[in-house]
């Protein structure tokens, strides 16, 4: 969808103790949350750069999802669940970058356009719908927090819920209803959600942020507010 930002003291300010990594994925300041406005030209290329980046990515997974079906050999049908959480990565990415209202939704459905229009997907145009239920899915436990708290366990909601929600989905599209292996397919889904699609995102999101790439967004003024000001001597 963080965070560590070294920061130096002053040279002439030797007392004055080196600041300790901020982990700004835990808790935004309550005077960070964004205003309801339009996303900046900036915060759009950005959303634009990661669903292609992700589009890309998530036809990576799909041709890894048609191998390790091959692979399973009898339970291959499984394998679609097995890796079903590394298709929900980039909207709790975008969300913790930009904690806007919803761009997890708006990177879902770019990434899926990708997919679709320029790499041929199987899935087909009703791709896009399954990525408009991972988005919401994975949004909404962003916002029940209102975009203030980006720790492990959102990171992990965001995940079940968005493997979850478009499960229902998938399984009246494939006729999963009645079977007995529905309870399973929910349970390796939802478990592929947490740790691909919510715990794999914030570990991206922290591996980002340490670069210092994102600096100019969101999360770099949450971080920055979380580093105490030192008076100098």
């Amino acid at each position: 969808m963080t965070e560590e930002h070294d920061t130096a003291a002053p040279a002439h300010d030797s007392a004055a103790p080196a600041a300790a990594p901020v982990d700004v994925g835990a808790t935004a300041p309550a005077g960070t949350s964004r205003r309801r406005t339009p996303l900046s030209l900036r915060e759009l290329v950005l959303v634009v750069v990661l669903g292609v980046v992700f589009g890309f990515l998530y036809w990576v997974f799909v041709q890894a999802w048609n191998g390790l079906a091959i692979a399973m050999g009898p339970a291959g049908d499984l394998a679609q669940h097995l890796v079903f959480g590394s298709w929900l990565l980039v909207a709790p990415v975008a969300i913790a970058i930009l904690r806007r209202p919803g761009v997890g939704i708006l990177a879902e459905i770019l990434a899926a356009v990708i997919e679709v229009v320029f790499l041929g997907s199987p899935v087909g145009p009703l791709l896009l719908l399954s990525a408009a239920l991972q988005g919401i899915g994975s949004e909404l436990p962003f916002a029940l927090t209102r975009y203030r708290r980006f720790g492990w366990g959102v990171f992990a909601a965001s995940g079940a819920l968005g493997a979850g929600l478009v499960f229902f989905w998938t399984a009246y599209r494939m006729g999963w209803y009645g079977q007995d292996l529905l309870a399973l397919r929910l349970g390796v889904q939802v478990l592929s959600g947490i740790v691909l699609g919510g715990l794999l995102a914030r570990v991206i999101v922290r591996a980002l942020e340490r670069t210092g790439v994102l600096a100019d967004f969101a999360i770099g003024a949450a971080g920055a507010a979380r580093i105490p000001e030192r008076r100098v001597r």
